[in-house]
């Protein structure tokens, strides 16, 4: 019974995460004020969770309050990255190139841990970089497709140099804690650009999906993947979250309308089939204990 309803936590999590881009096309923002407005609402509302659920919000050191900062910095470029791939492109085409993240996360740990990088990672790259080439009709600047796919590549490295830099402070706190200070930190770094930038008028509207984006999307999102895991293996949360870009193309396709075409189909089964290959074997090179 515990493993049936934890499937249906970080599923429902991952269909969460996957909806969230749709905010992308929803919204007639700027990517900044779609994160900011994100940002701020997953905030506060992991800001009553963790406390309900038991939690405190202590920072325990003062090199973590530097490392919640400089995470708070990437997580802003991270989705400003993002969204403005959606904006430019589709939904579908943002997804699926900032679904190539573990593969930068492949080529990044070696730095950071002094690991080894095999020659499966290198081959697996290699054929996600050939996934993202077929979705790309012309590879020139005036072309949607093309920009949306380097800027997605842009939010996958970022949110891969974020999972890295996750992993120090994932000993001393909990995940919600860890999303909380990154969200909060990142409204501070957005905040500036907010003000000095042009102004944008706000409606209802706008405001309800930007609650709904940081509350439900972000701040719910995380807390059900996180709850799911307890009694679920890294290898089958690995699995159901590489299932975030199929989500979705597929709300996409319902919601907006959006048919991705047959190129962005190919590349994004190639994309997908070497990281769910690549996600494996790195679940597999961990030693169990």
């Amino acid at each position: 019974m515990n493993r049936s309803r934890s499937l249906i936590e970080v599923h429902a999590a991952t269909v969460l995460f996957g909806l969230a881009g749709l905010f992308g096309k929803w919204l007639a923002l700027p990517p900044h004020l779609i994160v900011l407005g994100r940002v701020i609402f997953a905030a506060a509302a992991l800001a009553l969770i963790i406390p309900l659920a038991g939690g405190g919000l202590k920072i325990r050191r003062r090199t973590d309050a530097g490392a919640f900062l400089l995470q708070g910095a990437i997580l802003a470029v991270h989705w400003v990255l993002f969204f403005e791939s959606i904006r430019v492109s589709t939904v579908a085409v943002g997804l699926l190139s900032y679904s190539s993240f573990p593969v930068f996360t492949a080529f990044l740990e070696p730095v950071f841990f002094r690991t080894r990088l095999s020659r499966l990672h290198i081959v697996l790259s290699l054929v996600c970089l050939a996934g993202i080439f077929l979705i790309v009709p012309r590879f020139d600047w005036s072309e949607g497709v093309f920009r949306g796919v380097l800027l997605g590549l842009g939010a996958g490295a970022t949110f891969a140099l974020l999972s890295i830099l996750n992993r120090k402070l994932s000993f001393r706190y909990s995940s919600p804690v860890v999303a909380f200070y990154q969200d909060a930190f990142a409204a501070l770094f957005l905040l500036p650009a907010a003000i000095l930038l042009p102004p944008v008028s706000l409606d209802g509207r706008d405001l309800l999906l930007l609650a709904g984006l940081g509350i439900v999307c972000t701040a719910g999102a995380h807390t059900l993947f996180i709850a799911g895991m307890r009694h679920l293996s890294a290898q089958t949360a690995s699995i159901i979250s590489a299932l975030e870009p199929v989500y979705g193309v597929f709300f996409a396709f319902l919601l907006l309308g959006e048919r991705p075409a047959g190129q962005t189909l190919a590349g994004g089964a190639v994309i997908l089939a070497a990281v769910a290959m690549l996600s494996l074997v790195k679940l597999r090179s961990v030693p169990r204990r």
